[in-house]
């Protein structure tokens, strides 16, 4: 399958591994963060210590390799956004296309905006759905961390191997 293709597996697994991660960090991390993930690891994005970070990511392997599946998914992923945009935008357009005139465009505008917002409502249970059977897995197999390292202020770089 191709989910399971070398390069596209380890990065499904590393991007589990990264929300995981931010889970664990918001405990005790309030601030703003973000991730980036790979097949060779992963970027953390935030104003956190390299220990803090080496304890989140240690608990985030741990808790994953038993089983808490639902830590690789995460409401601020950019599944989430990309889908939701992707829907709302296409269900705007339906009422849209096909109107050649201005006026014809305006006039059809209150309805593309209620599509619009019927797209982004059914994109909020779609995200998640696509995470889980797509963009992340939580069985992380043989994946270890090797590395923590500080980019610079505020980036670190979780290397990981399978």
């Amino acid at each position: 399958m191709l989910l399971d293709l070398p390069l596209i597996l380890e990065t499904r697994r590393n991007h589990a591994l990264e929300h995981a991660t931010l889970h664990i960090l918001a405990r005790n991390h309030p601030g703003p963060m973000a991730g980036h993930s790979n097949p060779t690891g992963y970027f953390i994005l935030g104003d956190i210590s390299t220990d803090d970070l080496r304890a989140a990511a240690d608990e985030a392997h741990a808790r994953l390799n038993a089983g808490e599946s639902g830590l690789a998914i995460h409401p601020g992923c950019g599944t989430n956004i990309a889908t939701s945009a992707l829907l709302a935008a296409t269900f705007a357009w339906v009422p849209l296309k096909g109107r050649k005139s201005t006026l014809g465009r305006l006039a059809v505008l209150p309805l593309a905006l209620a599509f619009a917002a019927l797209g982004f409502a059914l994109a909020r249970p779609l995200g998640p759905a696509l995470q889980q059977n797509i963009t992340t897995e939580a069985r992380l197999g043989d994946l270890q961390i090797i590395e923590i390292r500080r980019v610079r202020q505020g980036v670190h770089r979780i290397i990981t191997k399978i």
